[in-house]
């Protein structure tokens, strides 16, 4: 409430400023305009107070002038002279023309008549003028003496005078009005301006006010911004530390689960015991798989996700995710293929990781939507300079496709293709936007083009530099020489505090023959190294009492020990692998364990002689063409005894399940049918052959009548069990 109101009260007061602006500016121009005005006014009053002087200056030079015309006619009688009357026309004609421009801007009745009367006598003293030089030319004189003493131009010299007087003293009125008025206008000109001065000044402090309250404002949000900022980091280390314990806490139940369930399906279970345990398995991949894209996801929202560059073979890679995928195509009968073009470098630097995570998503996805046909994956160039090439990556299928006003929408998140998607085969819709996400974050982009009923394809591209250094080639370790009991002795100490996890790595190790130890926490750890020789440690990161972390830094400073530490955790945020090598481990393996890469591990760092090829299992299975083998000897563990029991059992009891099939067929038996059609799945499943002849076996078992297509099913299967039991028997020849 408290920052609500705030809001409102500093939207308000822009509100006021902005109305105080324009009311003020208003109020300006209008003191402008006024000033103005009067300013006019003033300047118009002083020009008629100048004319005002100026004729008030003609008015005595006229009364001046009419008696100095008096004088002249005077002298001229008095010494019969003309030479006196020169000059008089000029005199007379400028009084006219003064007159005229005095009655002109006259609006005074009284001092018309007054002016007329003047310009009257005027023309009379040139008449006199006239009349005297007239009988000055006609009787050789002037006057008869009389005209001196003429009473009437005494009379009319006075009434000039009198006239001129009262004129001057109107003028002079009229001259202390426009003082007055002059003085009244230069006031309110003075006012104006004192008003100019005081609204400029005032506008000046309110937009001062307002600017410093701005700057206030300002400085008051950048610390509240700062505190905002240390509280993010903050909350943004509080979310990674519960991402971190969300994912230890989740995933260390979770592959335990996985890991006893890898187990147990090696172990010789019934129909219905394989059934539920491989639907564990996939339940429990598949909630790994939805953990993984929400925390990769809040690891990207959260800006967690780091890109970590190092150098990596692009062929190596593409080879290893075509690998992972062959089995899975196989099983739904396609085909996978990759290319690389032969002009890109192989020896790269970026991230190999977040590469292989969206191919892998990728690919996924067209497995899980393409049913028949193939998927090819290609790389070539998009362009090159001397340092860094930017490749580019399509993955095509033959799937179901997606509909053209979906591919806008198929990068947002919890987002499918179509609503019913997710029902048919499942999925959290994140995995396009983590791999945009991804894409992005590597300066890269990506595309999507597609039609219904034909394929998708996704095509991106990212920029690599081209590494100086050259990889080697490192050959893979034979798991089996593990499991060889002439090999040289291997004690381990593993290092755990869940019970679920120290019981899959005591089957683990038992299973392939080495010796270990069992540590609860970072404590027990430190004190059973300090007492007792190890080869190798296989330690966990988040423990009660001492931490891996701290017990890895007790191993190395205080006990001296250079013993290899692999750290285990379920960890799954960016950068945990360089923190635990920063802290002195020498490898880092998440869980759930992956058996493989544990094998791996082990030989890198528990034994010497693990690359020797004398100690290598000698014996390579045979490749047969229609029963596969790795099923039943990853259940048997290289027990030939059982191995050699399933495979007398599969040459004994398919074939009479086979002839009750066809017979039931002919006889247009088709519950006896479907009947037999879903036991032979299983029959056929423990010599590898359900991925060949699981489609035929499906139509079998939904048929309701005979037709061309279920005929030709019931061929292809006969065909292939023939020869699938042929192979058997050489398998059985051989143990």
């Amino acid at each position: 409430m408290k920052k609500i109101s705030s809001v409102m009260g500093n939207r308000r007061f822009s509100y006021f400023i902005i109305l105080t602006f324009i009311a003020g500016s208003l109020l300006l121009i209008a003191v402008q305009i006024n000033s103005a005005k009067n300013t006019k006014e003033l300047i118009r009053n002083n020009n008629r107070l100048l004319n005002e002087l100026r004729s008030s200056n003609h008015l005595r030079e006229i009364d001046r002038d009419i008696l100095g015309v008096e004088s002249r006619i005077r002298a001229s009688i008095a010494t019969n002279d003309t030479t006196h009357l020169e000059g008089i026309d000029q005199k007379i004609n400028q009084i006219e023309n003064f007159l005229d421009s005095l009655s002109k801007d006259n609006s005074d009745d009284v001092e018309e008549r007054w002016i007329h009367r003047l310009s009257v006598l005027a023309m009379e003293k040139k008449t006199t003028k006239d009349k005297l030089l007239l009988r000055y030319h006609t009787l050789g004189n002037m006057d008869d003496q009389t005209s001196i003493a003429n009473p009437r131009a005494r009379k009319i010299s006075n009434e000039i005078t009198s006239i001129t007087a009262k004129i001057y003293e109107s003028r002079k009125l009229n001259m202390i009005d426009l003082s007055k008025k002059s003085e009244e206008m230069g006031q309110k000109a003075r006012l104006y301006d004192i008003s100019l001065l005081v609204l400029l000044i005032l506008s000046g402090s309110i937009v001062g006010y307002h600017i410093l309250r701005q700057f206030n404002r300002q400085r008051l949000l950048i610390q509240e911004l700062d505190v905002t900022e240390k509280k993010a980091s903050v909350a943004a280390q509080t979310k990674e530390n519960f991402l971190a314990n969300m994912s230890h806490e989740i995933r260390t139940p979770l592959s335990g689960i996985l890991g006893f369930t890898n187990l147990l399906q090696k172990r010789s279970l019934d129909e219905t015991s394989k059934e539920f345990v491989s639907s564990i398995q996939r339940s429990g991949e598949n909630l790994m798989a939805i953990i993984n894209d929400i925390l990769d996801l809040s690891k990207i929202e959260a800006g967690m996700m780091r890109i970590t560059a190092g150098i990596f073979s692009i062929n190596g890679l593409i080879n290893s995710v075509e690998t992972l995928f062959l089995e899975r195509a196989k099983e739904k009968g396609i085909t996978i293929s990759s290319k690389v073009n032969a002009a890109i470098p192989d020896t790269l630097n970026g991230d190999a990781t977040r590469l292989t995570q969206i191919l892998v998503n990728l690919i996924g996805n067209a497995i899980k939507f393409t049913h028949q046909g193939k998927i090819n994956i290609e790389v070539f160039t998009q362009s090159k300079t001397q340092n860094q090439i930017t490749l580019g990556f399509t993955i095509s299928d033959t799937g179901i496709g997606i509909e053209k006003e979906k591919l806008d929408e198929v990068f947002e998140r919890f987002n499918q293709g179509e609503d019913s998607i997710t029902r048919n085969f499942g999925g959290t819709g994140l995995g396009l936007s983590i791999v945009k996400n991804l894409i992005v974050l590597q300066n890269g982009n990506i595309e999507v083009s597609s039609e219904p009923g034909k394929g998708t394809t996704f095509s991106f591209y990212i920029p690599y530099e081209i590494s100086e250094e050259q990889i080697k080639t490192v050959h893979p370790v034979d798991p089996d020489y593990f499991k060889d009991k002439s090999n040289a002795p291997l004690r381990v100490l593993v290092v755990d505090d869940n019970a679920i996890n120290q019981s899959l790595m005591k089957h683990l190790l038992s299973q392939w023959n080495i010796n270990f130890d069992i540590a609860n926490n970072g404590l027990e750890a430190v004190e059973f190294l300090r007492n007792n020789d190890c080869d190798l440690v296989l330690m966990d990161i988040q423990m009660p009492q001492m931490d891996g972390y701290a017990a890895t830094q007790q191993i190395r400073e205080v006990l001296k020990l250079d013993t290899p530490i692999i750290a285990m955790t379920a960890h799954a945020l960016a950068g945990e692998r360089e923190k635990c090598l920063s802290r002195g481990m020498n490898e880092y393996i998440s869980k759930p364990i992956n058996e493989e890469e544990l094998f791996k591990l082990i030989s890198n760092f528990g034994l010497t002689e693990a690359n020797d090829p004398g100690k290598k299992a000698s014996k390579t299975e045979t490749d047969f063409q229609f029963i596969k083998l790795s099923y039943v000897k990853s259940i048997s563990g290289g027990d030939t005894s059982f191995e050699k029991t399933v495979t007398e059992q599969f040459i004994a009891n398919v074939p009479p399940h086979l002839e009750e099939l066809e017979s039931a067929y002919e006889n247009l038996d088709f519950t006896t049918v479907k009947l037999r059609a879903h036991d032979l799945k299983s029959s056929i499943s423990i010599m590898g052959l359900l991925p060949l002849l699981e489609e035929n076996l499906n139509l079998l078992e939904k048929t309701t009548e005979k037709n061309p297509p279920t005929e030709q099913a019931l061929e292809n299967l006969k065909d292939s069990i023939h020869f699938a039991l042929q192979e058997a028997g050489t398998f059985l020849q051989s143990l």
